[in-house]
């Protein structure tokens, strides 16, 4: 075997008994409590999201400890479960932060193998109790600097577009210190860390300006650790919302299917006309490849494959794309309805535009795919 291509187990490529089961009792959850109408009540609410319906999915379901330990206070399942769980709830917009609690935060600490860190935080996580998010983890973000303060650390500087900024109880953040980046936990207090809500178009998806002003922190995991934990976090964060963006565009998919097949023109379904069938055929191709390249970015974090990287990115680009071309699609085969507020279409657009700018643009993620590949092109010499 190609050691650059180590192999997944198959296995990992199909969904078992437990995750169909698992996927349908979440399609029927969110069908029940959290419709469209559900939805744009909550983004009134101070935190955007129905708080009740959050412990419900920790408490009855289990959905926020499906990838945390056991020995955490989790379920002791598995990414590929996790998975399903973020396909169902992009399916419905779930509205809840998700993504950066259960995902990019809770493997954040289980990627420091900081077991003081993880018992202290991820049992609340898991139970339902605890919000929380990552901030400068890409290498792009603005630096926050971190000072020795007695025995502990105070953090200064600012993090922008931080996902549920304003609103997690606990920041992660990747901070440069005189001997190097480092992580640090950091419970938000007013008086030393500031959060502004930006005004983002998809507000279902919450995003801050924090600005730390001395805010006490504590160091999370060793010293050399922190730049790999960013990047493996972020790598699960893409695969992640690849998951999501499969979810959304499966939505979008059936209920476009299901419009075409009831709404007459000239006596007959418009679904008959075959310019539409070229349309939903060019569609469900599409979908066909972004769920082939989630579910194999799925299973390379179950497995820990050294293949994450490319896995990731390569979702990523697909998944993006595909998303967005199933929203466009949504909108124009519903015609003038489509384009209504009244209507849940534009939600979906406004999320599939939202998440193409997260964890880096189909355009970023092609270029680092060509290089982990080493397919980028080299300099003239």
């Amino acid at each position: 075997m190609n050691h650059r291509h180590p192999g997944i187990d198959p296995q990992l490529l199909s969904e078992t008994d437990e995750q169909r089961q698992l996927r349908a009792i979440l399609r029927g959850f969110y069908a029940a409590t959290s419709g469209p109408e559900d939805v744009h009540k909550h983004l009134a609410t101070p935190r955007g999201h129905d708080e009740a319906l959050w412990t419900r999915l920790a408490g009855e379901i289990g959905v926020h400890g499906l990838a945390i330990p056991e020995e955490y206070g989790g379920a002791g399942f598995g990414f590929a479960e996790l998975a399903v769980a973020l396909e169902e709830s992009g399916r419905a917009l779930y509205c809840a932060p998700l993504l950066p609690t259960v995902v990019l935060a809770a493997h954040a600490l289980l990627y420091s193998d900081d077991r003081d860190a993880c018992e202290r935080y991820l049992p609340r996580i898991a139970d339902g109790t605890l919000t929380a998010t990552v901030a400068g983890f890409d290498a792009d973000a603005p630096v926050v600097e971190a000072e020795r303060d007695g025995s502990g650390w105070r953090l200064r500087g600012r993090a922008d577009f931080v996902l549920d900024g304003a609103g997690a109880d606990l920041i992660l953040v990747r901070s440069r210190t005189p001997d190097g980046s480092r992580i640090f936990a950091c419970e938000p207090a007013s008086g030393t860390c500031r959060r502004t809500p930006r005004r983002v178009l998809d507000e279902t998806r919450r995003q801050a300006l924090v600005e730390f002003r001395g805010a006490p922190a504590t160091a999370v995991g060793g010293e050399s650790d922190a730049e790999e934990t960013a990047t493996v976090t972020l790598d699960v964060g893409r695969a992640a919302l690849a998951a999501e963006q499969v979810g959304g565009s499966g939505h979008a998919l059936d209920a476009t299917v299901a419009f075409v097949g009831q709404r007459n023109q000239f006596g007959r379904p418009i679904g008959s006309f075959q310019a539409i069938k070229h349309r939903m055929a060019d569609w469900l191709v599409a979908m066909e490849a972004a769920r082939s390249a989630s579910g194999y970015a799925t299973a390379c974090v179950a497995a820990a494959s050294p293949q994450l990287p490319v896995a990731a990115s390569a979702a990523a680009a697909v998944c993006s794309e595909t998303f967005r071309l199933a929203t466009a699609e949504y909108v124009q085969l519903h015609g003038g309805i489509g384009f209504t507020w009244e209507h849940p279409a534009h939600l979906y657009v406004r999320r599939a535009r939202s998440d193409e700018v997260l964890f880096g643009t189909a355009d970023q993620n092609r270029t680092r795919l060509a290089e982990l590949v080493g397919l980028a092109p080299q300099p003239a010499v």
